[in-house]
């Protein structure tokens, strides 16, 4: 079967081509935003993409046609499948009916966090010989790409609360009908396609009330966005972590790279690794008991835990020049930049921090989130932030709040503008959803024409 995928370098359809192609379909697609690291990935794949949204990429005639999100009515390659009569469908649909059929799913959902705890759930189930099925929607380092079918009946998947296509609003994660489900946290996000927390809490409910009562959901302790949620209806056992749950973590040193596993107050192993930051802790832990449920013993949790790699564009190092660190990081919501920037802070001490800041997320540039925006970001030095989306009520936050913000219009004003505050030792985290106009290579070729040879 030839299936043309429209959408495809996001990092969930991009993820699904390469299932599709593992299950021995010819796989095409089509994307106006074909970036590293999912571009590269789907070319090491031998999967065609093709620029932009011309009609002329659907000849010939594709099978099917699995329609991503960020597609809508208006878009030429959409109008030309509804026109011909091609059979189309959604990436979770897809996925649904092809690959999660008869497989214990484990879902791994929540406002931050879901990438990178997929990653360490497939990771622990990997070290464990259970060679699992996996959707992450990133690139890991542990695993040559960020899909595969698997060998066991265990497939671990990214469940986004997000839409499925425009023509079915239903969250993606409720097509995924999991057995092992983690919430790992609950924020109000997705302003584009909610209105309120509470209709986030509503998708919530949909999912847990798909979850068998042999299963297990596995949430922070005491979170009220996620108590009120499962006071909807919850049929399922349940286990929590964090103070108040079953599951605590004690940290060996305060930036969260080495730290103690409690079960019930006991200790069951230690952990240590090259992660940093609190909420990668929690992630850990997280994963942990979702191995548990399937039969992977906590210490041999945490003997995979502190061999995990990490995953591209989560304070990925690029680049190191002398003392000088860059970083890619993708946080795209204040919590995630407060908690990114707090871990790199636990780890350097007073060294200087300079934050250059993409607010990209289509909930970040309604401005949903201006009034705890510029705060996010106080525990840098310095901070630049990108409006090259010409936003007016970021450009009036950064000049009502002065101090360390600037913000700046173009990748240009702002290399610029970060040669001046940079400092041979200064740790700089770029923050971005999206390709952010080349600036990490941009930059990185920046300093070191100032400051010396790169070195890998």
């Amino acid at each position: 079967m030839h299936i043309h995928i429209l959408g495809i370098c996001g990092t969930f359809m991009g993820s699904l081509a390469i299932l599709a192609r593992q299950l021995g379909h010819k796989v095409t697609g089509s994307d106006q935003n074909v970036y590293p690291p999912m571009s590269t990935q789907l070319e090491q794949q031998g999967i065609e993409v093709k620029e932009g949204y011309d009609p002329a990429h659907l000849n010939p005639r594709p099978d099917m046609v699995v329609i991503g999100n960020a597609m809508s009515r208006g878009n030429p390659a959409v109008e030309y499948v509804l026109d011909e009569g091609i059979p189309y469908t959604s990436g979770p649909q897809w996925l649904a009916d092809h690959v999660l059929q008869g497989r214990w799913v484990m879902a791994v959902s929540g406002t931050h966090g879901k990438t990178t705890t997929t990653t360490m759930l497939a990771w622990i189930l990997e070290q464990a010989g259970m060679a699992p099925g996996f959707l992450i929607g990133g690139v890991p380092q542990g695993f040559p790409v960020s899909a595969r079918l698997g060998e066991t009946p265990f497939f671990v998947i990214e469940a986004d609360e997000y839409d499925s296509a425009f023509f079915d609003k239903r969250s993606k994660f409720v097509h995924y009908r999991p057995r092992t489900l983690i919430i790992n946290n609950l924020e109000f996000d997705h302003a584009d396609i909610f209105a309120s927390l509470a209709d986030i809490q509503r998708q919530f409910h949909h999912l847990v009330r798909m979850v068998p009562a042999s299963g297990l959901i596995i949430t922070p302790a005491g979170v009220p966005a996620i108590e009120e949620t499962l006071a909807q209806g919850c049929w399922t056992s349940r286990q929590g972590f964090g103070e108040g749950g079953e599951w605590t973590a004690q940290l060996i040193q305060p930036d969260g790279s080495e730290f103690e596993v409690m079960y019930q107050g006991k200790a069951v192993g230690r952990v240590q690794w090259r992660m940093t930051g609190q909420h990668n802790v929690s992630n850990a832990l997280a994963a942990l008991i979702a191995a548990r449920h399937v039969g992977v013993r906590p210490e041999d949790a945490v003997a995979a835990l502190s061999s995990f790699g990490g995953i591209k564009r989560r304070m990925e190092p690029i680049a190191t020049i002398g003392e000088l660190t860059i970083y890619d990081d993708f946080a795209h919501h204040p919590t995630a930049i407060t908690t990114t920037l707090d871990g790199l802070r636990q780890q350097i001490g007073s060294t200087p921090i300079l934050a250059i800041i993409e607010p990209r997320s289509n909930t970040m540039k309604m401005g949903v989130h201006k009034d705890s925006l510029l705060a996010s970001a106080e525990i840098a030095d310095e901070v630049i932030w990108s409006n090259m989306g010409r936003f007016q009520w970021l450009a009036d936050q950064v000049r009502e709040v002065g101090g360390k913000h600037q913000v700046r219009d173009s990748v240009e004003e702002i290399i610029e503008l970060a040669l001046q505050k940079i400092r041979p030792n200064t740790q700089v985290v770029i923050m971005s959803n999206g390709g952010f106009g080349g600036i990490h290579q941009k930059l990185a070729a920046a300093i070191e024409q100032k400051w010396g040879q790169l070195r890998d």
